[in-house]
């Protein structure tokens, strides 16, 4: 057998814990929810418009139209949007 709890286990304790946490600090304010979307919006907002303004150099440069900007606004939109889950779930 292992040492380690099950995910049942882990998620109750994760519940606990937070309910804890909840019950000492109280609901937090509008201000703070509004401030946490801001903050996810930035952090999907930045990457993508930095693989833009890099896409945009690289087809300046080499005279290739669209052909980088597109992918690197993908790829910067997906490290946001990465990004922005890993700091919804405190990774």
């Amino acid at each position: 057998m292992t040492s380690e709890p099950d995910g049942l286990v882990r998620s109750i304790r994760r519940w606990r814990e937070r309910r804890r946490d909840w019950l000492q600090h109280g609901e937090p304010s509008l201000g703070r929810y509004l401030a946490q979307i801001g903050v996810l919006g930035w952090t999907i907002v930045l990457p993508t418009l930095f693989g833009v303004f890099v896409g945009r150099w690289i087809d300046r440069s080499l005279g290739t139209g669209v052909f980088w900007t597109g992918p690197l606004m993908l790829l910067g939109l997906a490290a946001g949007c990465w990004t922005a889950w890993q700091w919804m779930h405190g990774r």
